[in-house]
């Protein structure tokens, strides 16, 4: 399998980050409300914690309109609760001004001490039905925006969406000096593409088989050559480890057991991604798997019948996983965002019998270069951030 050039092929470590469920996304049965797990300030900010607590390096902070929190709200209070763990916090392109943007952003980085990396989000606003085309051209000027509110010492832009002539940075200088937050970004159109081999940092990926993920890799590798540049990968993937492979296929089988078909349904289709490239692949992860659910030995693809977007877990053994977790990292991916149902007992499982084997990082800013004042260091096995 090839193996596709990265921008931190120098570090042996991984970033391992968690997520929290700010979007009403936490479930004891996949598909089956209840109220303690609604996503509140509460219940979201002990997932946080746990993450940190269990040696976690990042967190997905998501967003949506429909159902959850305010995500940079959220973060904004985070940043007073934690004190090691980064926020990935997810940015819907256009949803705000961008100067306001990149001051909202740079008071977060301050708040946070440099604990702050984004993902670029380019979907629908509660409304509003765009063609794809214009949603990344308008995320690519947001984040054009955003790199001269960071990098220089005024704004002057002149584009399709947004026009800006002259407007001081002062105010939008973030706390990282050498070209603000980490973008992440997941999308899987020719335009998606383009922005993320243009623009950002680090290329998010939902769960496929390895051959179709190396595929991906490879198309936007390609991509960013031609930009001049060399990406990280990331993949965002739901896990279930338990000490034997048994119990995890048995707990597998155990969260989906109450779930009906059709309001599964309507919790994808509610999203506002719902009809975006990226879901259909997922939904042709379903359709190629075996009778259980599995597409891949331990790739299970059962979380996908109640939630749009990443759709499929790593169910295992400890052992099994790891072995996982080694096998992407061969290919090149050096960021990894886990979830589990429930988060927070899953965080716990995760961290017992899966971190302690892991050696983990926080991704440098640049190759070769970490930002500044933000340790990047990786750890050693059985060591916590």
């Amino acid at each position: 399998m090839t193996v596709v050039p990265v921008r931190s092929a120098d570090l042996e470590a991984a970033e391992v980050a968690w997520f929290a469920a700010l979007c009403s996304d936490d479930y004891r049965f996949l598909g089956v409300p209840e109220g303690d797990l609604r996503s509140s300030w509460a219940h979201c900010a002990s997932i946080l914690r746990a993450a940190e607590e269990n040696g976690f390096r990042n967190i997905l902070c998501p967003s949506s309109y429909q159902v959850g929190q305010d995500t940079l709200s959220f973060v904004a209070a985070a940043s007073q609760v934690s004190d090691r763990i980064n926020l990935l916090a997810a940015i819907r392109c256009g949803e705000m001004q961008p100067v306001m943007l990149a001051r909202t952003v740079a008071t977060l980085d301050h708040m946070l001490k440099g604990r702050l990396t984004l993902n670029v989000i380019s979907s629908d606003f509660p409304g509003e039905v765009a063609e794809s085309a214009y949603r990344y051209r308008r995320s690519r000027e947001v984040v054009q925006i955003l790199r001269q509110a960071w990098e220089r010492d005024e704004i002057n832009h002149d584009g399709e969406i947004y026009q800006f002539s002259g407007i001081p940075t002062a105010p939008a200088k973030p706390y990282q000096q050498n070209g603000g937050p980490l973008l992440y970004f997941g999308g899987y159109s020719p335009d998606a593409l383009e922005l993320c081999a243009a623009e950002c940092d680090v290329y998010l990926m939902w769960p496929e088989p390895k051959e179709m993920i190396a595929e991906r890799m490879k198309a936007v590798a390609r991509r960013a050559e031609a930009y001049g540049r060399v990406l990280d990968y990331g993949l965002r993937v739901h896990v279930i480890v338990r000490d034997t492979e048994a119990e995890a296929r048995d707990y597998a089988e155990h969260i989906v057991s109450r779930l009906d078909d059709d309001y599964g349904r309507m919790i994808r289709d509610r999203a506002h991604d719902s009809i975006s490239l990226g879901v259909s692949h997922q939904a042709k992860n379903r359709d190629l798997a075996d009778k259980f659910g599995y597409v891949e030995p331990h790739l299970w693809t059962g979380v996908g019948r109640a939630r749009s977007g990443c759709g499929a877990a790593l169910v295992g053994s400890a052992d099994q996983v790891l072995s996982e977790i080694e096998a992407y990292q061969k290919m090149g991916i050096r960021a990894f965002i886990f979830s589990g149902y429930p988060h927070l007992e899953e965080c716990a499982h995760f961290g017992r019998l899966v971190m302690p084997e892991l050696q983990t990082c926080s991704l440098p800013h640049e190759y070769g270069r970490v930002p500044s004042q933000t340790p990047a260091t990786p750890l050693g096995v059985g060591e916590r951030s």
